[in-house]
């Protein structure tokens, strides 16, 4: 049976897949070639190096999240985006750290960063907060998925173990009352947190605007 012809967007692709088996340190030409069932040679051919390599999958990262619609509702749309980034990066965790780094944004990464900024200014946002609404809705949603990522417990067992390891937290009142409210029983997720902490984001920009 033969392969599928390489092109530029199939090692992307196939670059993706080696990035979610063993994270982004995993990417090199050669891991790349070897899903693909190529020599890392051949890869040279339809992406120029490595770098590029890493460019074409901080733009891949940008296809797969939601644009939102200039003229419809700015904070609908920046609800749907946020949720889809979210969605995506907790997918794709090695997209986080990536996709804020690269020098060389591609044309997905372009066009995406172009009609949020063209949403938010049809609704009368001025360019500086736009600018600073971009800026802080990401830093938001990045953060929040860091955190969601990594995080080493969620509620029940596992959390309850954890905190009982906590020696100090009978000298942390504040610390102790969230823990007893939200944390032990089995109550709390922190996943549960991210549409309140979106609300404030944009109830704050809506004042401001």
């Amino acid at each position: 049976m033969s392969r599928p012809p390489l092109s530029p967007a199939a090692i992307v692709e196939a670059a993706t897949r080696v990035a979610d088996a063993a994270g982004l340190g995993g990417v090199s030409m050669r891991s790349v070639g070897r899903e693909l069932g190529v020599e890392a040679m051949s890869l040279y051919h339809h992406v120029t190096n490595k770098d590029a390599l890493l460019d074409g999958l901080a733009d891949w990262v940008f296809t797969q999240v939601d644009l939102p619609v200039v003229g419809r509702p700015w904070r609908t749309q920046m609800e749907l985006r946020a949720r889809s980034a979210r969605e995506v990066l907790v997918a794709h965790p090695w997209g986080l750290g990536l996709i804020e780094s690269r020098r060389n944004p591609g044309p997905a990464t372009l066009r995406h960063h172009d009609t949020v900024l063209g949403c938010l200014r049809t609704a009368g946002f001025s360019v500086p907060l736009a600018a600073s609404a971009f800026s802080v809705i990401d830093a938001y949603v990045y953060g929040f998925v860091l955190t969601e990522v990594n995080l080493p417990f969620e509620a029940g067992a596992a959390a309850e173990e954890l905190v009982a390891g906590i020696d100090l937290l009978a000298e942390l009142p504040h610390l102790a009352q969230m823990v007893a409210q939200q944390v032990v029983g089995g109550s709390y997720s922190y996943s549960d947190e991210f549409e309140p902490g979106l609300a404030l984001v944009l109830d704050g920009l809506e004042a401001r605007l």
